[in-house]
């Protein structure tokens, strides 16, 4: 069986071709980082509207990739939730297009779920039942999975998103778009000690919610001052790498320790990441430390598969096998659906 499978929530256009044996016979994505750099953060309308013009040629490269023709496939599937609204239409409404001309069944992708499924499709084994954090620019939350489709959350932010946190930062400190790797980067040269940003929510072990604004506003209070505006910010080169490495110290220290609590709590062994916060590699190495000391198993999907990717659409495979295909006046549905 292979699948075509759709990727439009954000901002990057991803199409990749695989079968049921999870074996990936080609993966395309087209970035639209250089667009959003000059606002520090995506713009909806320009996301949208990059996304109408690689659509079509992202699906034809993948394709082409992989040896298929659209007769040679067995179904047509696209993320539907959550994300921007726009992108998400674009996508939809390739997949539908795709599905009413050639007659394959329609299947619908919840992009969160994608994340975790790509902690199985790099493992190669099964990683269900586990825990699992999804940590993006828009999301960081944790679910409680007994099965690729089957989700129960137990855990969000309450404000920012952790990705969110890093642009906002990496803005105020001068530093480029993305925030996440710009901090990283910076933060090999800084003291993760010098400065004692909050760790919010974290000493409160029976909730497993984030929160990473007050952060953030801890962050331009401590490099701005109170009361002052960004203009007069003066950072010397190694402050700033300061700042970074503490303020990422304080989010990692946040997200590992509610996954800590949540396994503690569910009594679950297995801790399944992803995300494009899981690209960073302090985030990785603390994981790394603590599933050692604490004795679960982790899984990480490689650099590739954290950020936005069309291949963690092999999610479909699982619902195909479950019966579960759409009609075609299948809609999106931008705000996270029930999993």
């Amino acid at each position: 069986m292979k699948v075509l499978t759709i990727e439009t929530t954000c901002d990057e256009t991803a199409a990749a071709v695989i079968t049921d044996d999870l074996e990936v016979l080609s993966a395309v994505v087209a970035s639209q980082e250089e667009l959003h750099q000059r606002y520090g953060g995506v713009v909806p309308e320009i996301a949208s509207r990059a996304h109408v013009q690689r659509i079509l040629p992202v699906i034809d490269q993948a394709l082409r990739q992989s040896g298929q023709k659209l007769a040679d496939l067995d179904a047509i599937a696209v993320a539907t939730t959550p994300g921007l609204s726009g992108s998400l239409l674009i996508g939809l409404t390739a997949a539908k297009t795709l599905a009413a001309l050639s007659g394959l069944p329609l299947v619908a992708i919840n992009h969160l779920q994608a994340h975790i499924y790509a902690c199985r499709i790099a493992s190669g084994r099964e990683v269900f039942p586990c825990i699992g954090l999804i940590a993006s620019g828009g999301h960081s939350n944790l679910y409680r999975c007994e099965g690729p489709i089957d989700f129960t959350p137990i855990g969000a932010t309450i404000d920012d998103a952790a990705g969110e946190a890093f642009d906002k930062v990496a803005c105020l400190l001068g530093l480029p778009y993305p925030g996440g790797p710009a901090i990283e980067h910076a933060a090999q040269r800084g003291d993760r000690t010098r400065y004692r940003f909050p760790r919010p929510l974290l000493a409160d072990a029976g909730r497993l919610d984030f929160s990473f604004s007050g952060l953030k506003t801890a962050v331009r209070y401590q490099v701005v001052g109170v009361g002052k505006l960004p203009e007069s910010l003066s950072l010397s080169e190694q402050e700033v790498a300061d700042v970074s490495a503490s303020f990422q110290e304080a989010v990692v220290d946040c997200l590992v320790g509610k996954c800590e609590q949540a396994l503690l709590q569910t009594g679950y062994t297995t801790l399944c990441v992803g995300g494009g916060v899981a690209a960073n590699g302090r985030f990785r190495q603390r994981l790394e430390a603590s599933s050692a000391e604490r004795r679960y198993t982790l899984h990480i999907p490689p650099l590739s598969l954290c950020t936005d990717n069309a291949v963690m659409g092999a999610i479909a495979i699982e619902r195909l096998r479950a019966g579960l295909i759409e009609p075609l006046d299948l809609d999106i549905s931008p705000g996270l659906v029930r999993m």
